[in-house]
């Protein structure tokens, strides 16, 4: 059962995450920092949610919800330390001006704390049932430790990749970038859909809107599509790439006429 009251205290302790986050973003002019605060929102959330009751699936869950947000936004904030405002970024700054710094609290940071809410509802259903671990939970902590895995790794592996000069220009396809395009948004895919299944193992089923929305963000918002875009103007070896590589779900390399990219 649902403590409506708890979970509009996660919303509440996000909302002041993202504040904070604005005023820091509006003081730098940059606002990236939204995307390093993305597992902290979750990772606050859920203490907020566990603290209602500490059981061992609550206690689980935190940790696990930690584990996944602190290196997660470690992992973002290395990557865009000292570095400009994300391209994806500067065309809402661009679309929005004038007063662009004012309408990002409800474009952006809002946008971001009323989504990681709502995609947070399997993680308030979880953390406070008392209905004991079963195998459904088992099942759970399976699928996450893959797509931890497999985003871990797969992050690893592209900053390994971009550290080279040699590589510069050049598409990575190697390690699990060569089973799948996007490695990393699978990870994150089963994480969320290891979640909900210790949330259906808790009564609730019906928080199947969480790992629905998070499966079409990856897939056709800010993941996949949005990055392939227009990669291929930018990377013609992309398309040689995308030719030979599976989008989503890892699988076996097709055979490219075209050979390899050179990368």
């Amino acid at each position: 059962m649902l403590d409506w009251n708890v979970y509009f205290r996660g919303l509440a302790v996000i909302g002041a995450i993202a504040l904070v986050g604005w005023v820091i973003g509006s003081a730098r002019r940059n606002v990236t920092i939204v995307d390093c605060l993305w597992g902290v929102f979750f990772l606050a959330a859920t203490l907020v949610y566990a603290n209602a009751r500490w059981t061992p699936r609550a206690t689980m869950l935190a940790a696990m919800v930690a584990i996944w947000a602190l290196r997660l936004s470690a992992y973002l904030t290395l990557r865009s330390w000292g570095k400009p405002e994300d391209a994806r970024y500067q065309k809402i700054r661009a679309a929005n001006k004038p007063g662009f710094m004012g309408k990002s609290l409800y474009l952006i940071f809002g946008l971001q704390t009323l989504l990681a809410w709502i995609i947070s509802l399997p993680l308030a259903v979880a953390a406070q049932s008392s209905t004991p671990l079963g195998a459904l939970d088992g099942a759970g902590y399976a699928l996450w430790l893959v797509g931890f895995l497999f985003e871990t790794f797969a992050d690893l592996q592209m900053a390994r990749f971009k550290t080279d000069p040699a590589n510069r220009g050049a598409v990575m396809d190697r390690g699990l970038w060569r089973y799948s395009r996007h490695p990393n948004y699978f990870g994150e895919f089963c994480l969320w859909w290891g979640y909900y299944l210790i949330a259906v193992a808790a009564g609730g089923w019906w928080t199947v809107v969480s790992p629905l929305v998070m499966s079409f963000l990856l897939l056709k918002v800010s993941g996949v599509a949005l990055l392939e875009k227009d990669i291929g103007e930018r990377r013609p070896a992309y398309a040689d790439y995308i030719a030979r590589t599976p989008a989503f779900f890892p699988g076996k390399p097709r055979a490219a006429a075209s050979g390899r990219n050179g990368s």
